[in-house]
């Protein structure tokens, strides 16, 4: 294994699941900017997710009907202005 390719700034964020108000709790490196209070009484930072195991349809053996239109939208927002150059 090469040698100081790992980030060392390893710190405990919560995982957010935004379908399910499902959250957990584990060490990541992962920048967030915004921060929840957890059950412990002390702030993290949040990390939110759009989907995880406990609303994805495999782990649930249920097809929930996940809302995709949001990130089509998102994409087309970012790169409008590239694209406006091109036509």
């Amino acid at each position: 294994m090469k040698k100081d390719i790992h980030p060392e700034s390893y710190r405990p964020v919560v995982f957010k699941d935004m379908s399910n108000d499902f959250a957990f709790l584990c060490k990541s490196c992962a920048p967030s900017k915004e921060t929840i209070k957890w059950e412990d009484g002390n702030e993290y930072p949040l990390i939110k997710l759009e989907i995880s195991f406990k609303s994805h349809p495999f782990y649930t053996g249920k097809m929930k009907l996940v809302d995709t239109a949001g990130r089509v939208d998102k994409f087309k927002n970012r790169y409008k202005n590239y694209y406006k150059g091109k036509n």
